[in-house]
């Protein structure tokens, strides 16, 4: 299968009922799902598997092979995996569905292959483990298992916050849910290669909260970068810091802070911290959150 022409063929219906005048060439991918699936009969199923045993599961539709519109389906599935493994996250993608469209999508996740990229990150960096994309039926791509973690609104007691930037780190104080005292701190991360650096200055802007309070109940973090369970897999703040140093001091930094401290930390994606903080606000969930960085 061809990925450019079928990608052509997937965005050739979808030409927008208002044309943009800046970008007349402009395919909204929505209404091409749209035409797409107006034609899609043969069930197909895409499965994402996780290092933490969690999986996720998506059920469509694509053009039986043989039709001509059905050279679509190569571009229609690989930007669905794409935009779920950006989305969820994993290592491992199962496709229950045509073994020749499987076959064809797991051909653009190979190294050297379009998709290179996606195939390192999402399996070595992210979760440590090789990616694959595997054939199957689809009812061999295993059922939804889903975890979501509480967190935050916890106001009581004592407790230390502190946000990791490109150009400046801060630290808060806040007791009973009442800021008592922040600051911030010109440093620079980027340039950083030394994990000791990282570690002494965060440790800085925390003690330096931490005087203003009675005790420390417990730590929380944002930063910019993918952390999974308290570790940073990807973070340019510590792009200066050589890969096995990264590895050994680097992804467990955070979680060395709080054992230095005594008491609970969580870290999380400044992203997510923004959607956290618009919620707590608000009173609401199903916040989208946008964290503009340096």
């Amino acid at each position: 299968m061809d990925y450019a022409a079928s990608l052509s063929a997937l965005a050739d219906p979808a030409s927008p009922r208002i044309v943009p005048l800046l970008d007349p060439d402009f395919r909204p991918l929505a209404v091409a799902r749209r035409a797409f699936l107006a034609e899609a009969r043969v069930p197909l199923v895409i499965g994402l598997e996780r290092s933490d045993g969690t999986t996720s599961r998506y059920e469509t539709h694509v053009i039986e092979e043989g039709k001509p519109a059905s050279v679509a389906n190569l571009a229609y599935v690989e930007r669905l995996v794409k935009f779920m493994l950006w989305q969820k996250g994993g290592f491992r993608v199962r496709i229950g569905g045509p073994r020749g469209l499987a076959d064809a999508v797991a051909a653009q996740y190979k190294p050297g292959a379009r998709q290179a990229f996606d195939h390192q990150f999402m399996g070595e960096t992210i979760s440590e483990r090789p990616f694959e994309v595997l054939a199957c039926d689809p009812d061999q791509v295993p059922e939804a298992r889903e975890t979501s973690m509480p967190i935050g609104r916890h106001l009581e007691g004592c407790r230390l916050g502190f946000d990791l930037g490109a150009s400046d780190r801060k630290a808060s104080a806040v007791v009973d849910g009442e800021a008592v005292y922040t600051e911030e701190v010109v440093w620079s991360p980027r340039d950083a290669t030394d994990p000791q650096y990282h570690f002494d200055e965060i440790m800085a802007g925390l003690k330096s909260a931490a005087a203003h309070m009675p005790r420390v109940d417990a730590i929380g973090g944002s930063s910019a970068g993918v952390i999974v369970n308290n570790r940073p897999m990807v973070a340019s703040l510590f792009r200066g810091v050589p890969k096995a140093a990264f590895d050994a001091k680097i992804k467990p930094l955070f979680q060395e802070i709080g054992k230095a401290w005594g008491v609970p930390i969580e870290v999380a994606n400044d992203g997510d911290v923004t959607a956290l903080g618009g919620a707590m606000s608000l009173g609401d969930n199903s916040v989208l959150g946008a964290a503009m960085g340096s």
